[in-house]
């Protein structure tokens, strides 16, 4: 590409100036430098278009000003072809028509002027086509640069929403691992310091308590299970309400004064919402057990016009605290997740010294939510 423009200023004006008649004139001479200065500034066209457009067509209509001190080729005229391309591929404004039009104006006068030429076709066939070719192999560009950075942008979004996801799916993981280990382990530790106790002064009670701590962790072996499968891609059967009656009676079994009561429908409840509520009644339950053991809890699911109320309270704690200390995320990350489906929590005490928890869930949850 580098040799296009030499080969053009040879075919285009050496050889037909050579072949007319070398010019022999001060003006004459100049008149064929201007148009060979003006073919070989096509060289930086890709580098340097407005340049090229600019300075070319400055000596190629210098050169047609002197049209009457020598020979002037007509195959020259391709170059100013040439000129309007590469100025339509550099300027990028809609002044670049206006531009041309007034290039092409002034090139028409001074050649009226210096010969006496009365007909602009030759300027518009030369001139507006090859404006128009380069338009449209601008715009092509521009359109395929636009593309490329479009593709670019949604590379980057895609990249961004991967994270994203990659991030919910981790703290979802934690949450729901959470939900598990912490429940099993805070009966079992309960249960077990119950166990120490009453191993010799009552050996019934005691037994009582093992095998507590047997069934909590055969439950939490069973939810971890569960949740490795569905990580694995496996088809678990989606959860409902009945799950709340399963860890009511659990903690009943484990030595704590629970109540259950439904009200309500218990139909039509999306297996999402359903582990929600369960996760609620399971962190209130695992809650008062390190908190308020011995307390009466009373747990309460509300379902009416597709909202599900579920409804935890507990009665002021004792003097015989567990001592257990908290993670400080299992209410928080319950208030995400449930506010992720568009429902609500809200956790704090009571007048009389209790605890409640209350969540506000919609039956009909978004199915992108945990299952």
């Amino acid at each position: 590409m580098s040799r296009v423009p030499i080969l053009l200023v040879f075919l285009l004006v050496v050889a037909p100036t050579a072949w007319h008649g070398w010019p022999d004139t001060a003006g004459g001479n100049l008149l064929t430098a201007g148009l060979i200065a003006a073919g070989l500034s096509l060289w930086w066209w890709r580098t340097h278009p407005r340049t090229v457009a600019l300075a070319g067509g400055t000596f190629w209509l210098a050169a047609a000003a002197l049209g009457g001190y020598g020979w002037f080729p007509d195959l020259a005229f391709v170059l100013m072809a040439l000129l309007s391309t590469v100025a339509a591929l550099g300027f990028r404004s809609y002044w670049t028509g206006a531009c041309l039009a007034g290039y092409l104006v002034v090139l028409f006068t001074v050649l009226h002027l210096v010969t006496g030429e009365s007909n602009p076709v030759p300027l518009i066939i030369f001139g507006v086509p090859g404006f128009f070719a380069g338009t449209v192999l601008r715009l092509r560009r521009e359109t395929a640069e636009q593309l490329a950075e479009r593709n670019r942008e949604l590379e980057e979004e895609r990249e961004l929403f991967t994270d994203l996801a990659l991030r919910h799916e981790r703290a979802r993981i934690a949450a729901e691992l959470h939900d598990i280990i912490g429940h099993a382990i805070s009966v079992m530790i309960i249960q077990a310091a119950a166990g120490q106790r009453l191993v010799d002064r009552d050996p019934e009670r005691a037994r009582q308590a093992f095998e507590a701590i047997a069934e909590s962790a055969r439950q939490g072996r069973g939810d971890l299970q569960r949740l490795v499968d569905l990580l694995g891609g496996t088809e678990v059967g989606g959860p409902d309400l009945a799950l709340i009656d399963e860890v009511v009676t659990r903690a009943a079994r484990s030595g704590l004064d629970v109540s259950c009561r439904f009200e309500g429908s218990r139909d039509g409840v999306a297996a999402p919402v359903a582990h929600l509520a369960f996760r609620v009644v399971q962190e209130s339950l695992t809650n008062a057990l390190r908190h308020a053991p011995g307390s009466a809890v009373r747990v309460t699911v509300s379902g009416a016009e597709r909202v599900l109320t579920v409804r935890v309270e507990n009665d002021p704690a004792g003097p015989d605290r567990s001592g257990l200390p908290g993670t400080g995320r299992g209410l928080t990350g319950l208030r995400e997740r449930i506010q992720e489906q568009g429902g609500q929590l809200a956790a704090g005490p009571t007048g009389d010294g209790g605890w409640l928890v209350r969540a506000r869930l919609t039956a009909t949850a978004n199915p992108s939510g945990p299952t």
